[in-house]
């Protein structure tokens, strides 16, 4: 292979990764919209484990005395 066919394909594949710093616009009511959303919990896994817990926690509840 010659210099500048190394050369060349050096460059072709620097190209490949022109895009991956550009920025992307969305309209700022959709921003909003991502920005509510991130305040709420929707992975369901997650879920899953907070529901786990909250039946958990109601069982332990019925065993507390309290005196005071």
């Amino acid at each position: 292979m010659s210099n500048y066919e190394q050369g060349r394909d050096t460059h072709d594949h620097d190209m490949t990764y022109e895009n991956e710093q550009s920025m992307v616009t969305i309209p700022l009511k959709e921003y909003d919209k991502l920005k509510e959303q991130s305040q709420y919990i929707t992975d369901p896994s997650l879920i899953a484990v907070i529901d786990k817990i909250e039946e958990l926690t109601r069982a332990l509840r019925k065993h507390i005395v309290r005196k005071f």
